[in-house]
Formats: structure tokens, C-alpha cells, sequence
């Protein structure tokens, strides 16, 4: 592309782009391109291996940066290291159960937020490791939590069949999200963090207004139920995965039904977007991965050699790799383009449950039980 006629068409859009920051806005989107054009063929090698907890773990996150992570356990505590070092640099404790889902407030990384089997969710510091909130309200486990984009709320979903959101300054809750009719396993803001999805066993996916808790849409259409639910990165399309073998596209703003993305022999376990909601990538327990494109809804690449079931699936942050995590003890690196698999990532000696990119695209996490 012309990048001067490109900001230029840009500019003509959005008053904020004065002609002072034309220079800015070029150099911003030359060096995107440049970026885009780099032919690295990352190798992958075996950096370190953490014994980190005493009991089976439950999840794995990076900070965006991918210089700390943190991880989640049965053993009640969540514990935060040091990627290069491979040191423990401390552990979350006060749950009265299993750790069981956790998040870095990216962007910032500032704070770490831990949901628990003991009904409560917790907000740390990542310096001090001093707990600011327990936010105590939900009558079962929370399995699945997130923060907004802009870092100001804390999303939880339950067992409970209702999802919360909770104030991260005052400590208190904001809203309850009711309308499920079964437990809240999945839950995702959008890039502007205006509204955000729940997804439930009930087979449904609801459609959220963060500002007042209303829901606004109900996607109905699977026929089992609903193992992950995304949004795209211009919030205008969301994609959901089933137990029903499906992945369906949806329309973010009406709530209708775009396309069923089929092709899987077995449960549809996670699906995802790339960071430019240009394709989609799906993870069944039948040990293969799908990429399709989300405006031809074609199936662009079929990545298969797993022995077991898949999952996790992520794209790279650059979106022209896929990591996938399987029960046969490896996770494999796939050209997104192509289907063809990059790298066995081997070592573990248990089904690996969960993966993960840094934000740079040069280090990987892998986490098993």
C-alpha cells in the first residue's frame, strides 16, 4: 500500500489526525509494514523447565511482554515468575481452594486477578504481591475471569449460571449479568470494552452492555454446549465453538447468525481470531486444528498430526503462526497460511492444557496438569 495515500484517506476520517501528526501516523505505518514484511522463521528450543507447583496446575499467563508469568494451581496459591530466569518471584496466597483461573491486567501488568473454586475472586499487586480486593458474591466456583481493555473491571463467570463485573478501584461490585440457565464457562470483552460475551452449557452465548449490564443479545444456534467465544479486534464479528462439533460467526451489533463453520469430527474445544479478525483458527478433540477465513467462511488450511485431542489454540501476535496444545504431551507451531507444521514442541510427560505467546511473538509457555 501507498502509505502516504493510505493516512492521507485516513486522515479525511479522523479529525484528531492534524496535519502535525501526518509525519507520525507515516512513519507509524511504515514501520507496521515492515514488520508484516519480516521473514523470521522462528526455531523454537527448550528454554526451561519449571517444576512449579506441588499440585496439578490450572492455567498459565503471560504479562504482554512475556517477561513475567503466572501460574495457577490445586494447590490453593497462584505464583508469579521470572520468564529468563526462571526464578519464583512470589506466591498469591489466601484462596480456600483451587486456583483455578488467573489474568495479568494487560496492557500494564500491574495487577493479576485469581478466580477461585472457593466462589471468591481476588486482585493482587504484581510488585508487592499484597491483595487489594476479595470479592466475595457468587454461590459456586469461578471458573473463567478477564479484565476489561482498560484495565477499570474485573469479569468473572460461575458456576453459579451468572457472570459479575467488579469495580478494580473501589472494590465492589458492579453488575450481575443473569439470563444463563447453566454454568458461565467462558466470558470475553471486546477491544473497546463496551460489551462483553458469556458463554454457558445452556448452549448459548449472551451478548452484554458493560455500562449497564444489560443484555442485548442472545446467540442461539448450537446444539451443545459452548467451550470458548471471542470477539474480533474491530468488535464487529464473534466467534463461538461448541461441544456440538461447530464454530459459528455471528454478527456482534444485530446478534445474527452469519455462518456454521463445519469440517470437525469431534467437540470444537476452543476457537480464536488472529489479532486482525481476518481468520480463525478452531481446536477439536478429534487432534486436528482449522483455520478459516472469517469473510469467505472457506476452510484455508487443515493442520493435522496431533496423536490426541487439541486444546488450546493461539495465533502469534503477527498472525502468521499458530501454537496448538494437544493431550499427546506436545504442542506443534503451524504456518497459519499454509497448514504446514513449523515445529514439534516436545518435553512434557503429561496432555499440555494450556499455551500461550508473548506479545513480541519469540517465547513460548506451555503449562501441563
Amino acid at each position: 500500500t501507498d502509505v502516504t495515500a493510505l493516512v492521507e484517506e485516513i486522515q479525511k476520517g479522523e479529525p484528531l489526525i492534524t496535519a502535525s501528526c501526518m509525519e507520525h501516523v507515516i512513519h507509524l505505518v511504515q514501520r507496521l509494514q515492515e514488520k508484516l514484511r519480516e521473514k523470521e522463521n522462528h526455531k523454537f528450543s527448550l528454554f526451561k523447565v519449571l517444576r512449579t507447583h506441588i499440585l496439578p496446575l490450572t492455567n498459565v499467563a503471560f504479562n504482554k511482554s512475556g517477561s513475567r508469568f503466572i501460574t495457577g494451581s490445586y494447590d490453593r496459591t497462584c505464583k508469579l515468575w521470572d520468564t529468563a530466569s526462571g526464578e519464583e518471584l512470589r506466591t498469591l496466597e489466601g484462596h480456600k481452594n483451587v486456583v483455578y483461573a488467573i489474568a495479568f491486567n494487560n496492557p500494564y501488568g500491574d495487577k493479576i486477578a485469581t478466580g477461585s473454586f472457593d466462589k471468591t475472586c481476588k486482585l493482587w499487586s504484581t510488585e508487592t504481591g499484597k491483595c487489594y480486593h476479595t470479592f466475595r458474591g457468587h454461590s459456586a466456583e469461578i471458573v473463567c475471569l478477564s479484565f476489561n481493555p482498560q484495565s477499570t473491571l474485573v469479569a468473572t463467570g460461575s458456576m453459579d449460571t451468572t457472570a459479575k463485573l467488579w469495580d478494580i478501584e473501589k472494590g465492589e461490585e458492579v453488575a450481575t449479568l443473569r439470563g444463563h440457565s447453566a454454568e458461565v464457562i467462558a466470558l470475553s470483552f471486546n477491544t473497546t470494552g463496551d460489551r462483553i460475551i458469556t458463554g454457558s452449557f445452556d448452549h448459548k452465548v449472551a451478548v452484554w452492555d458493560v455500562g449497564t449490564g444489560r443484555m442485548l443479545h442472545t446467540l442461539i444456534g448450537h446444539r451443545g454446549e459452548i467451550s470458548s467465544a471471542q470477539f474480533n479486534w474491530d468488535c464487529s464479528l464473534i466467534v463461538t465453538g461448541s461441544m456440538d462439533k461447530t464454530c459459528m460467526l455471528w454478527n456482534a451489533l444485530t446478534g445474527t447468525h452469519i455462518a456454521t463453520l463445519t469440517g470437525h469430527s469431534d467437540v470444537v474445544l476452543d476457537v480464536c481470531f488472529d489479532y486482525a479478525g481476518q481468520r480463525i483458527a478452531t481446536a477439536s478433540a478429534d487432534g486436528s486444528a482449522r483455520v478459516y477465513n472469517a469473510e469467505t467462511k472457506q476452510c484455508i488450511a487443515k493442520l493435522e498430526g496431533h496423536e490426541d485431542e487439541i486444546s488450546k489454540v493461539c495465533f502469534n501476535p503477527k498472525g502468521n503462526c499458530i501454537l496448538t496444545a494437544s493431550s499427546d504431551k506436545t504442542a506443534r507451531l503451524w504456518d497459519a497460511a499454509t497448514g504446514h507444521c513449523l515445529q514439534i514442541l516436545e518435553g512434557h510427560t503429561d496432555e499440555i492444557f494450556s499455551c500461550a505467546f508473548n506479545y513480541k511473538g519469540d517465547t513460548i509457555i506451555t503449562g501441563n496438569k
